[in-house]
């Protein structure tokens, strides 16, 4: 189950989330995105804690610039290793999305976990409104979509306040809008990377699952520059769950084209 857990770095966005009390709701309009704060060559390692015994990493990474259908895209990778006992786990998700409107022409999922497997790619085509499933069924998708990894990027680029719920209408498929986070508070942490300020977020959706309205999920992002994730925790049924980050890496270009 660490994999499952491990995706809400993905699943952070993908999710329904209700605002807190007094929340003011904000849409944010489409466009370019004002700043990036991240680039080809990042990657973010992080420990996982899964009860008193499970334990692994995670690494999210942009591993390059490639070209698809003809659009320079940012190639993002997301890798799962860890163990439960003896569940062992290693997942890869990758997306490539555009580097300025973060728009997203592609998904891919390679979960591995004990006896469950699962390897499927969505192929998302913007200007046409559809996205091809791993069924190669065409379906339709929200204008300017945004896969699972995408999202998380999105999210580095909107300026966090203290008090407002977020809104969102672009996840690739449209049943799981709108997407919302409530920024909740500030406070300062520490985590094996060192001592950061970090904006606290609080997403939930009424469903089962590492944000369901039971597991009090949250996720701190550093406010600073760069934006990154510093820490996750939620609650499962088999034990609280538990992302902190242990490095931010900047590769050179020529290592990350590789």
């Amino acid at each position: 189950m660490v994999g499952r857990a491990g995706m809400v770095l993905l699943a952070v966005l993908a999710s329904g989330a209700w605002p807190a009390a007094r929340a003011q709701a904000t849409e944010w309009s489409d466009g370019d995105v004002a700043r990036r704060p991240f680039s080809v060559g990042e990657r973010l390692t992080y420990s996982v804690k899964v009860g008193p015994l499970g334990k692994g990493k995670a690494v999210a990474e942009i591993l390059s610039t490639d070209t698809i259908r003809g659009r320079t895209v940012f190639h993002t990778v997301f890798r799962i290793t860890g163990s439960l006992l003896f569940f062992k786990v290693e997942d890869l998700y990758e997306s490539w999305f555009d580097p300025n409107t973060l728009v997203s022409l592609r998904y891919h999922q390679n979960i591995d976990q004990g006896s469950y497997e699962r390897d499927r790619t969505y192929e998302i085509f913007p200007e046409r409104g559809v996205y091809v499933d791993a069924q190669k069924q065409e379906l339709p998708t929200v204008e300017r979509p945004l896969d699972d990894g995408a999202f998380l990027y999105f999210l580095r680029t909107i300026p966090l306040e203290v008090g407002k719920s977020y809104t969102w209408n672009r996840y690739f498929k449209p049943d799981r809008n709108p997407v919302r986070v409530t920024v909740v508070r500030r406070e300062r942490i520490r985590v094996p990377a060192g001592e950061f300020d970090a904006v606290v977020l609080r997403p939930s959706i009424k469903a089962k699952g590492i944000f369901a309205e039971s597991a009090n999920a949250e996720v701190w992002i550093a406010d600073d520059d760069s934006r990154m994730m510093l820490q996750m925790k939620t609650k499962l049924p088999f034990g609280g769950v538990q992302f902190q980050l242990r490095s931010r890496e900047i590769v050179k270009a020529s290592l990350a084209e590789k």
